[in-house]
């Protein structure tokens, strides 16, 4: 079979949450970071990112990540992660997926019960604990960059739902945080039509209203992201979140964005950063976060220091990964879809 370009992935999932990791096939990516290289790729190199989560390869909910070399020497490895709309920083459902490729495909050597590694992101470095058994990654536990809060119940005038409260927090993202109970929003999946319509309009407002800017990234903005929460309603859970992340520009008469499918590791830690923020979560309580489809991510918070003029917490993130596939991608110069396409029915 002719082709031009061909791309080998391992197909994944972390708790739901499909998180596509590419092992061979990616262009050389320049820079002195990963960060840098994420730079280089949404300039240059962008195709593949379109190519690999638009159709015909991709499809709205999925998630991509590239492996590639890290920058710092203290990295086993680094990888760059690719969405719908945007090349987020850090992603917890995505870390997970990466570490199961990494060590279950033998791209870095596993070692029983428990193997430690340190992964770089584009947002910085993260420390990696994974429970192993008989060749399996039963668990993995990551060290997140640290998370904090930008705004507490803020007042947001929404198009369509009125004023609304919201938080703004970092947790590798800047999530648009709002309360679904007061919303009368149910967090379930079989909801998912208005979960994605309210959050989006959330979205948009707080990303005129509010735009934040990281403090020790400027290149870092949003709020690119929402976070409807709710109390819990499953046994040992300690709240539930119903994350949705766009598809395309905003549109108001249709708004277009997809639930996160697992609990969301950055949307996790965002949360712990706003309840540590009000006095309600302290240092080394378990927070076990569920999302839309009732699985769940535990956080931990394990210190805290300063980021800019923000305090903010040191959280840990636990969950699990499948591989379910091994594909590889072809691409003939011949083929009209050179960046892969989207259609109006499912996409903006």
């Amino acid at each position: 079979m002719p082709a031009d370009h061909i791309l080998t992935a391992i197909e994944a999932h972390a708790e739901g949450e499909p998180g596509r990791v590419i092992v061979a096939g990616m262009p050389e990516l320049r820079g002195a970071s990963v960060f840098e290289k994420m730079q280089d790729m949404a300039q240059n190199h962008d195709h593949l990112r379109t190519l690999m989560l638009q159709e015909p390869r991709g499809y709205p909910a999925l998630c991509c990540n590239a492996l590639v070399a890290p920058c710092d020497p203290r990295a086993d490895a680094g990888f760059i992660i690719m969405e719908q709309s945007e090349y987020p920083p850090m992603s917890g459902s995505n870390t997970i997926c990466v570490v199961t490729v990494l060590l279950e495909e033998g791209l870095l050597p596993m070692v029983e019960p428990v193997t430690r590694l340190t992964l770089e992101t584009p947002a910085g470095l993260i420390g990696v604990t994974a429970t192993c058994e008989a060749g399996k990654v039963t668990s993995v536990e990551f060290l997140n960059v640290p998370a904090f809060a930008v705004h507490l119940d803020a007042e947001l005038e929404v198009p369509g739902l009125g004023r609304v409260t919201v938080d703004i927090a970092w947790g590798g993202m800047f999530y648009v945080l709002a309360d679904a109970d007061r919303l009368g929003v149910a967090l379930d999946a079989e909801n998912g039509a208005q979960i994605v319509a309210v959050s989006e309009a959330i979205r948009h407002a707080a990303r005129e209203a509010l735009p934040v800017v990281h403090p020790e990234n400027p290149a870092i903005t949003g709020p690119t992201i929402t976070n409807l929460y709710g109390a819990p309603t499953a046994p040992g859970t300690d709240g539930r979140g119903a994350i949705t992340l766009s598809t395309g520009a905003f549109n108001p008469a249709r708004p277009y964005g997809v639930l996160d499918r697992s609990p969301c590791g950055t949307g996790t830690c965002a949360k712990m950063a706003v309840l540590h923020a009000r006095g309600q979560l302290g240092l080394d309580e378990a927070y076990v976060n569920a999302g839309p489809m009732g699985t769940t991510f535990t956080g931990r918070i394990t210190g805290t220091t300063q980021v800019g003029p923000y305090e903010a917490i040191i959280p840990t993130l636990r969950g699990q990964g499948w591989i379910y596939g091994r594909s590889e991608y072809r691409l003939d110069k011949s083929d009209p879809f050179q960046t892969g396409f989207t259609i109006g029915d499912l996409w903006a």
